[in-house]
């Protein structure tokens, strides 16, 4: 089998989550690989993404390293797993290898939460704010159409079984882009009232007037793991994206995200699951963005 010439984000992941329990057990690479009968640069190309591990040689290496927690080495094991890919590679031709990964991410992940500053978030979209969206960046016809449909097989994650745990933090200057007709942005306001019902989906509104805003820097997503150490920080702009996954921008994101909570309103939860209330809440501010349009 060749080496891939392009590794997807987790794969990337999985080799230097490998290395770096290599590199702290002390052992060298030519002595790791020689307990699973590889050489050297094999193992190298493994903790590089650029090739596939087999399961059993993985809980090897993990026992070699000393690794103790169960649920870490479970979650380097998925990862190995995931190398089969999934549905989003159907649209490998349409889309950028950093939306791939994204979605790579989004499957693999049982939580996540994200903040945006100028864009309804993603998963949250409905079918023609999404198009209106795309379509301000120029894109043809046939591309705007593969680029919707992948993004509307993104939020299948939401209902799958089990779902993730997904946490919106939303300014409302997202609500104030009119950059698609009111009808679109009306329909759109009442989509996220009705996803809100779903129990596994937390979203909150960040008011003008909530005060200084902690330095965000832009609209991002922090992926839970199944160990805090194998949290990822996602991050997109004009040229690309970034991943994050050191401990210092992990708890960095985190914080971010902490005080964004709370300077944000209550969450979001449908009139028919509240008594009245004369609160300050992100429902009452939906409403009267409704009411406004």
């Amino acid at each position: 089998m060749g080496l891939r010439t392009n590794p997807t984000q987790l794969q990337r992941r999985l080799g230097r989550e490998l290395r770096q329990l290599r590199v702290r057990s002390g052992m060298s690479a030519i002595d790791a690989g020689a307990l699973v009968g590889l050489g050297g640069p094999h193992l190298s190309h493994i903790e590089a993404g650029r090739t596939a591990i087999p399961e059993p040689k993985l809980r090897t290496l993990t026992r070699a390293y000393g690794c103790k927690s169960g649920t870490y080495v479970e979650a380097l094991v998925a990862m190995a797993r995931g190398d089969q890919g999934g549905w989003w590679r159907g649209f490998r031709h349409d889309v950028d290898a950093r939306a791939l990964d994204l979605a790579e991410l989004e499957a693999a992940s049982p939580s996540f939460s994200g903040v945006e500053t100028v864009n309804m978030p993603g998963l949250l979209q409905t079918p023609e704010y999404a198009k209106a969206l795309l379509e301000t960046r120029n894109r043809d016809a046939d591309a705007t159409r593969r680029f919707c449909e992948f993004r509307l097989r993104r939020q299948e994650v939401l209902t799958r079984d089990p779902a993730p745990n997904y946490h919106a933090i939303i300014h409302e200057a997202v609500f104030h882009m009119y950059f698609v007709d009111p009808e679109v942005l009306r329909r759109q306001l009442t989509h996220l009232i009705d996803v809100a019902r779903l129990p596994n989906i937390t979203i909150q509104i960040v008011p003008f007037r909530s005060g200084p805003l902690p330095a965000v820097g832009g609209p991002f997503v922090l992926f839970g793991g199944a160990e805090p150490e194998l949290s990822t920080v996602y991050m997109e702009h004009d040229v690309g994206a970034d991943f994050l996954s050191t401990p210092e921008h992990i708890a960095r994101y985190r914080t971010i995200f902490d005080r964004l909570s709370v300077l944000a309103l209550p969450p979001l939860v449908p009139e028919t699951e509240r008594r009245f209330t004369s609160q300050r809440d992100s429902l009452s501010l939906l409403q009267h963005l409704l009411y406004i349009l």
